[in-house]
C-alpha cells in the first residue's frame, strides 16, 4: 500500500476526521460564536466559583456596612475596600452581588430547563410513537399551553405558590415543557416511520426501550438547540419575575432583584446599581442565544453555510 493512501496516519489522504472533530471545526468556524462561547465559559466559571472569587459576600451581614451605601464605582469604602462597580442602597458590593446573582440565575435556568426537557421530551415521544387519540389529546394540551403568554402563566402560578427558588423552578417548568414536547414530537414522527423502528418492534422490544434508546437519540440535534434557547428564556423570565417582586425573595441573590433595587435611584443619578446587573443579564442572554444559533447552523445541514 502506498504511503500516501495509508489509513490512520495524520495528514494522509486516507484519514477521515471523527464526527466530534468535524462538529468542533464547524462550530468554531464562526468568530462570533467562538467569542460568545468563550464569554459564556467565563460566565459559567464566575457562577460556579462566586463564593471564592467575589471580593465580599454581599449577603453576609457581617461583611456589609451601611455606611458604604450608594458609593459610585471606584470608591473606597469605610473599611478601605475598593468597590470597583460601586455599592447599592444597602452597602453591598455591586460586583460581588452580580457574581452571586449570575450563580442563581444560571442555576434556575439550567435546572428548570433540564426538568422541562425531560418531561416535555417524554410527552412528545409518547405522542408521536402511539399517535391516534393519544397524540391528539396531548397536542391539544400543548396548543392550549402555548396559546397563553409565558409570563402570564408564570405570574398565576407564583401567585398561588409564593416566592422561592423551588417555586420559580416549578413555574418555569410549567411554562417550558410544551416547547420541548412539540419539538421532540415533530422529530419523532419522522423517525417512527423508519426501518430501524419497525425492526425493533418486530423484535418485540419494549416501547420504553424503543423510545429512549432508539428514537430519542435521533431527536437530539433539534432538542439541543431548543435547550439553549429555552435556558436563555428562563433566565430572562426569572429576572423579570424577580424584578416585579414575585420571583425570588429579597434574601436570595438575583440579577432581577439587583436591577429592581437600583431602579428607584435611577432618577438620582445612581445609575450603577441597576445598569451593571442589567449589562450582566444582557450579556448572559445574548451569549447563550449566539451559541444556540451556531449550534442550529451546525446541527442542521440545510442551514450550514
Amino acid at each position: 500500500m502506498s504511503a500516501l493512501t495509508e489509513p490512520g496516519v495524520p495528514g494522509r489522504v486516507g484519514e477521515s476526521d471523527s464526527p466530534l472533530r468535524r462538529f468542533l471545526a464547524d462550530f468554531f468556524e464562526s468568530r462570533v460564536a467562538t467569542a460568545a462561547f468563550a464569554v459564556l465559559l467565563g460566565i459559567v466559571f464566575i457562577a460556579l466559583f462566586a463564593p471564592w472569587i467575589s471580593p465580599t459576600n454581599p449577603y453576609d451581614l457581617a461583611t456589609v456596612d451601611i455606611l458604604d451605601n450608594r458609593l459610585p464605582p471606584g470608591s473606597e469604602g469605610f473599611t478601605g475596600q475598593i468597590f470597583w462597580l460601586g455599592t447599592d442602597g444597602a452597602g453591598r458590593d455591586v460586583l460581588s452581588a452580580i457574581f452571586y446573582g449570575l450563580r442563581t440565575s444560571l442555576a434556575v435556568g439550567v435546572m428548570s430547563g433540564v426538568i422541562a426537557m425531560f418531561i416535555g421530551s417524554s410527552i412528545g415521544l409518547v405522542a408521536a410513537y402511539f399517535g391516534g387519540r393519544t397524540d391528539t389529546l396531548i397536542m391539544r394540551v400543548v396548543d392550549v399551553q402555548l396559546s397563553f403568554p409565558a409570563i402570564l402563566v408564570a405570574l398565576v402560578l407564583l401567585a398561588l405558590l409564593g416566592k422561592g427558588v423551588d417555586k420559580i423552578i416549578i413555574a418555569l417548568v410549567a411554562v417550558q415543557w410544551a416547547y420541548y414536547a412539540r419539538t421532540v414530537r415533530a422529530s419523532a414522527l419522522v423517525e417512527r416511520s423508519k426501518e430501524y423502528v419497525e425492526a425493533a418492534a418486530c423484535l418485540a422490544l419494549g416501547h420504553r426501550r424503543i423510545l429512549f434508546r432508539h428514537v430519542l437519540p435521533n431527536c437530539l440535534p433539534p432538542l439541543i438547540v431548543v435547550v439553549t434557547v429555552q435556558t436563555a428564556h428562563a433566565i430572562s423570565l426569572e429576572a423579570t419575575l424577580s424584578f416585579l417582586g414575585i420571583g425570588l425573595p429579597i434574601t436570595e441573590p438575583s440579577l432581577g432583584l439587583l436591577i429592581a433595587n437600583g431602579f428607584e435611584y435611577m432618577l438620582s443619578q445612581k445609575y450603577w446599581i441597576s445598569i451593571y446587573p442589567g449589562i450582566a443579564l444582557l450579556v448572559t442572554i445574548v451569549t447563550i442565544n449566539l451559541v444556540g444559533d451556531q449550534l442550529r447552523d451546525v446541527l442542521n445541514p440545510r442551514l450550514q453555510r
